[in-house]
C-alpha cells in the first residue's frame, strides 16, 4: 500500500511538472496580455510567492492527509463504503459518473467560497493576484486546500468512487487549473468552440475581473456545463480582456505578491465586498 501511494505521488508530481512546463513555455511564446504585473520584476515576485504557496500547501496537505483524495477512494474500496461499492455497475461507467460528480462538487465548493463570508476570507487570496498566468492557478491558501480536500474526500467516500477515476480527476483538475489560468493566446474561433466542452483561459479570466458581477460568474475549472446550466456564465468582460482590471479593487500593488501578506490575508478584516 505504501508503494502505491508513493507511485501516486510520483505520477501526480510528474504530471504537474510536465503541464506547468508546457503552459509556462506557451505563455512565453504567445502571451494573451502584456501588463506590468506580468513582466519583469513584478512577475518574478509574483511567481516566487505563488510557487512558494503551492509548495507550502502541498507539504501541509501531505502531512495532514498523506494519501489525499486517492487515499479516501482506497479506504472506501477496502471497507466497501459508498454507492458504487454497493451496486453492480461497469467500472468504466462508474468512473465517468464519479468524474462528472466530482467536477460538479468542485464547482459547488467554488460557488460557496464566494457566497459564504468565512470561506471568502480564505478564497480571496487567490483573487487578490493582480496578474493572471499559470502560477495564479496554483495560488491557493493552505486552509482552502485542506477544506477542499475534506470536501472531496467526503464526496469520494459517499460515491465509493473508483481509485483510478479519483487519481485521473486530481491530475486533470490540477492541470486544468494551470491551463485556464494561463496567459496564453488562443485563436478566438478555437476558443469559442473549446469553451463548449472545457473552461478556457479567456472564459476563466472573466472570473478574475474586479467587477463583482463578473467575479461571481464562470466558476468552473474543468467543464463549462455547470455555469451554463445554473446561469452563472458570462461570455466576455464588460471592459474587454485588454481593458479589464484583474484582481480585487481593494487589494492593489506589489503588496499582493508578498508571501507573508498572502498567508495572513484570511485573518484580516473583510474589505470591499
Amino acid at each position: 500500500m505504501t508503494s502505491f501511494f508513493l507511485s501516486e505521488a510520483t505520477i501526480r508530481l510528474g504530471a504537474f511538472v510536465a503541464i506547468f512546463t508546457v503552459m509556462a513555455g506557451y505563455e512565453l511564446w504567445s502571451p494573451r496580455l502584456e501588463r506590468p504585473e506580468m513582466l519583469g520584476a513584478l512577475k518574478s515576485r509574483r511567481w516566487f510567492s505563488n510557487l512558494s504557496m503551492v509548495l507550502i500547501s502541498s507539504l501541509i496537505l501531505r502531512v495532514v492527509f498523506p494519501a489525499a483524495a486517492v487515499g479516501a477512494a482506497v479506504w472506501a474500496k477496502t471497507n466497501q463504503w459508498g454507492l458504487f461499492n454497493s451496486v453492480d455497475i461497469a467500472p468504466l461507467v462508474a468512473a465517468m459518473i464519479a468524474f462528472a460528480i466530482l467536477d460538479f462538487a468542485v464547482w459547488l465548493e467554488h460557488v460557496a467560497s464566494h457566497k459564504i463570508p468565512l470561506l471568502w476570507r480564505i478564497h480571496r487570496m487567490h483573487h487578490a493576484d493582480n496578474g493572471f498566468d499559470v502560477t495564479t492557478g496554483l495560488r491557493f491558501h493552505p486552509l482552502e486546500i485542506l477544506l477542499s480536500m475534506l470536501w472531496k474526500a467526503a464526496v469520494v467516500i459517499a460515491l465509493g468512487a473508483p481509485v483510478m477515476a479519483v487519481l485521473v480527476f486530481e491530475i486533470v483538475l490540477n492541470g486544468m487549473s494551470m491551463f485556464n489560468h494561463s496567459n496564453v493566446r488562443i485563436p478566438l474561433r478555437l476558443d469559442g468552440w473549446l469553451r463548449h466542452v472545457v473552461v478556457t483561459p479567456d472564459m476563466h479570466r472573466v472570473h478574475h475581473s474586479s467587477i463583482r458581477r463578473e467575479t461571481d460568474s464562470n466558476y468552473g475549472f474543468n467543464f463549462p456545463f455547470w455555469d451554463r446550466l445554473f446561469k452563472t456564465y458570462t461570455a466576455q468582460p464588460r471592459l474587454g480582456h485588454d481593458g479589464m482590471e484583474i484582481g480585487l479593487s481593494e487589494y492593489r500593488g506589489p503588496l499582493t505578491a508578498r508571501l507573508v501578506w498572502m498567508l495572513s490575508l484570511p485573518f484580516r478584516a473583510l474589505r470591499g465586498r
